[in-house]
């Protein structure tokens, strides 16, 4: 998770919401990402969403199967479904997002029928220092 919190760090340096994400499998770290919606104008452009790209295209598949994600904020409804789509074993998120997160709150897109895979849920790891992180970065901009 540390290299999440770093991730979202730098993202934040360059302007863009302070998330990351980091894909793992066994002790291979395949990819660390940071939020990039801003530049280039990319409204898919989340942290969690260009991991699990570099992770697929690092070893050539999109099935990321006995891959796990780590990300500093609870994953929107797009991205569950990406981590559902790749078949991710364990996801690991920080800082829970009442608002707009979709795995414990909102959508709970893993609950529904139409989910093709669940994979296993962990919440809070780092969660104050992801949550100091975002709420730092909004006070900033308000």
């Amino acid at each position: 998770m540390q290299r999440a919190l770093d991730a979202a760090r730098q993202a934040a340096v360059h302007g863009e919401v302070p998330i990351g994400a980091v894909v793992v499998r066994g002790d291979e770290v395949l990819a660390v990402a940071a939020n990039r919606t801003r530049q280039p104008p990319d409204p898919t452009g989340h942290a969690e969403i260009i991991a699990l790209r570099e992770a697929a295209g690092k070893i050539g598949s999109e099935r990321l199967i006995d891959c796990d994600l780590y990300v500093t904020l609870e994953p929107c409804a797009m991205c569950a479904g990406a981590i559902s789509h790749a078949r991710i074993a364990r996801l690991y998120y920080a800082a829970p997002d009442p608002k707009g997160g979709a795995v414990d709150h909102g959508a709970r897109v893993f609950e529904r029928p139409q989910c093709l895979h669940k994979p296993e849920v962990y919440s809070g790891m780092g969660e104050s220092e992801a949550a100091e992180l975002l709420q730092g970065f909004f006070r900033e901009r308000r």
